[in-house]
């Protein structure tokens, strides 16, 4: 049995070198600590205490600026790119909508040549009281055009008696008129319609100019 030594045990090599890599640790953590709370762009010791080789918090601070910066405008393209996609996709929605609402605007512009025709037809009718059995007969059938196409979303434009509007009437002229205000039409020669609040086909009417001399 080895018996007990009374003299104290020297420290080892390795204490004195691992307090001093703890020691100078904590130093640099409490320097950097020390420079963010300050706002400081550098470390308040001197440079001469940091680490040969190690970057200086100035450096480290402008590259992390840089950093955010770069984010920043990634996010701001990100943000730009999904507007332009919200965009088209709204205006692709959009189109597709108008392709169904107007898919027919074709087939019933070309029918309102015929119903300008039957019109002029019945008018005809009207005048003539041999005519009557035929005009009430004729009077049944504009009925039914005329609700086909208010259920296709066609209406008339308003014409005679109303300002002229260039966007739903096309003038042939201008007449002298002591009834109609100057700038009213006095006269619609053609009947103009619109499909679902789009123009279809414009007016055609005389303008008055007012009272003649």
């Amino acid at each position: 049995m080895i018996p007990p030594i009374d003299r104290p045990i020297p420290p080892s090599a390795e204490e004195p070198r691992a307090k001093s890599a703890f020691e100078a640790a904590a130093e640099r953590a409490a320097r950097y600590a020390e420079a963010a709370a300050c706002g400081a762009g550098a470390p308040l010791s001197s440079p001469a205490s940091a680490e040969p080789g190690a970057p200086a918090l100035g450096e480290l601070l402008q590259r992390l600026a840089e950093r955010e910066e770069a984010i920043a405008k990634l996010e701001d393209q990100s943000l730009r790119a999904r507007a332009d996609y919200e965009n088209s996709r709204k205006r692709l929605q959009r189109d597709k909508e108008d392709a169904v609402r107007f898919a027919n605007s074709g087939l019933l512009e070309k029918l309102l040549p015929v119903v300008d025709s039957f019109e002029l037809g019945l008018a005809e009718a009207r005048r003539n009281e041999a005519a009557a059995p035929i005009a009430a007969g004729f009077e049944l059938v504009a009925k039914q055009l005329q609700d086909f196409l208010r259920d296709q979303g066609v209406e008339a434009v308003p014409a005679e008696g109303v300002e002229f509007d260039p966007n739903v009437h096309e003038a042939l002229g201008q007449l002298p008129s002591a009834e109609i205000p100057e700038g009213h039409v006095v006269q619609a020669m053609r009947r103009g319609y619109t499909l679902r609040e789009r123009l279809l086909r414009p007016a055609l009417v005389w303008v008055s100019k007012g009272a003649g001399e």
